[in-house]
């Protein structure tokens, strides 16, 4: 049982990460009268609130398989050098932030190293969409986990996975930055329609995606005439998505950076788009729209999608769909990612079809199924467990 101040150990790895904890650091300053002792990994908003990085964590913040191979052997070194550092600061509790390729695997040096102390997860791994074994797995050297969304702990429940609390998602929290104002979403019967197009935040995704994205856009815009395309890019791939798509029979508005993506969502009356976090933006924003996504060839080689999502208890690989409990979201997975298949569903979601009505019906739905209990924040719910964990830890 420690004693004295409180020494809590935040392991981030990335960008998201980093903010999720700054304000997990902020939820638990405000509800601590003592003074805390912050460690771990974490970023420039972490350390601006009083954490001692071990390292910094750019060393570990890496995207894409060639940049991790490259930068592997210091990686692997930084997970030795994270566990030691945590076992020697003896935290009342140790919370790891998403990133699991690299939380994880220190989490689990940790519990061997030193089992006494007690691990949150912030942030569940995706046990429902792939891999749901690693649910289980977890439950050995995660004691409590965070989860962002509503169906998480249900699921984790079902796969026998750790205690696991929903604590909100900050999309949600933040919702209203990603919702037009008066006039900035034009109506349907106005001249120019607006279809945003996000073929993925990773290479590999855009590899796949983006030359069937811009053959449906031609479907589209046969239809539709007054068609005006957007694209938003992540900075990485900016340049990549320009050459790309300078060969478009419908060339797109290329836009970067986060509020140039707020404000086409603002302005979209629909948009076709890679499965991921971006559809609960999309769906957050009120826009419709059609999902797909193509695994990459080992995947697809193993023809096992279907049983595992079945295993993991959903039928969906659309976060909104899987969120509200229905199929309103038209996803396309594989070979069924083709332009005569996803052109004609845009077509009715850019018209005042019935396609469109129920859809928009069933968006208006999020607000009322992710709301936490009046009052509570979301970096709040989750310092309430992190509190909860120290003070069982203490006693």
């Amino acid at each position: 049982m420690n004693e004295g101040p409180l020494t809590v150990c935040l392991v981030a790895g990335e960008e998201s990460g980093d903010q999720l904890g700054s304000e997990l650091m902020k939820a638990l300053n405000a509800a601590l009268s003592s003074d805390v002792r912050y460690c771990g990994v974490g970023g420039e908003r972490m350390e601006a609130l009083g954490l001692t990085s071990f390292f910094p964590m750019s060393d570990v913040s890496v995207m894409g398989l060639s940049a991790v191979l490259a930068r592997l052997p210091l990686i692997i070194k930084r997970i030795y050098q994270t566990v030691d550092d945590v076992v020697a600061a003896n935290p009342d509790v140790l919370v790891i932030i998403d990133s699991p390729d690299f939380t994880h695997n220190v989490a689990k040096r940790v519990r061997k190293k030193a089992p006494h102390i007690p691990i949150v997860g912030y942030v569940s791994p995706s046990v429902w969409a792939w891999r749901p074994g690693r649910a289980r797995k977890m439950s050995v050297y995660v004691d409590e986990l965070l989860a962002l969304l509503p169906f998480e702990p249900d699921a984790h429940k079902r796969l026998g996975g750790p205690p696991t609390h929903y604590v909100g998602h900050p999309l949600s929290e933040n919702a209203m930055e990603l919702r037009p104002s008066a006039g900035e979403r034009s109506p349907l019967t106005a001249a120019g329609k607006v279809l945003v197009v996000l073929p993925g935040s990773r290479g590999s995704e855009v590899d796949r995606l983006l030359d069937v994205f811009g053959d449906t856009v031609e479907l589209v815009k046969r239809d539709i005439p007054d068609l005006e395309v957007v694209l938003p890019a992540v900075a990485h791939l900016e340049d990549t998505i320009r050459n790309r798509v300078s060969n478009w029979a419908v060339s797109p508005d290329v836009v970067t950076g986060l509020e140039g993506k707020k404000k086409v969502f603002r302005r979209a009356h629909a948009a076709l788009a890679a499965s991921g976090t971006v559809s609960l933006e999309l769906a957050l924003s009120g826009v419709p729209m059609v999902v797909a996504y193509k695994v990459d060839w080992f995947f697809r080689r193993l023809k096992d999608l279907n049983r595992i999502f079945k295993f993991a208890g959903v039928d969906s690989f659309v976060l909104p769909n899987i969120i509200l409990g229905s199929k309103s979201i038209p996803e396309y997975l594989d070979e069924e990612v083709r332009p005569e298949i996803l052109a004609p569903q845009l077509v009715k979601l850019l018209s005042d079809s019935p396609e469109r009505e129920q859809q928009v019906k069933e968006l208006q739905r999020l607000d009322e199924v992710m709301r936490l209990p009046s009052g509570h924040s979301q970096s709040g719910a989750a310092a309430d467990v992190v509190l909860s964990v120290i003070k069982t830890n203490r006693t």
